[in-house]
């Protein structure tokens, strides 16, 4: 669960930076479909770390 929120989090985070990045800008830099590729990507990484990441931080705090 731990994994899955850190991963949501960071998509959104990082949808919200470029959508910002784009509303800045008179030419728009990314499309719709960089932001949600983008997002899927990030969301796959930070998936694939933090599933290696939290079990080890959880079972410290559980000690």
């Amino acid at each position: 669960m731990a994994s899955l929120a850190t991963s949501l989090l960071l998509a959104i985070l990082f949808a919200a930076l470029s959508v910002a990045v784009n509303s800045s800008r008179a030419t728009p830099l990314y499309t719709q479909v960089d932001i949600t590729a983008g997002m899927i990507f990030v969301f796959v990484l930070s998936m694939i770390v933090s599933a290696s990441v939290w079990p080890a931080v959880i079972e410290k705090m559980m000690r």
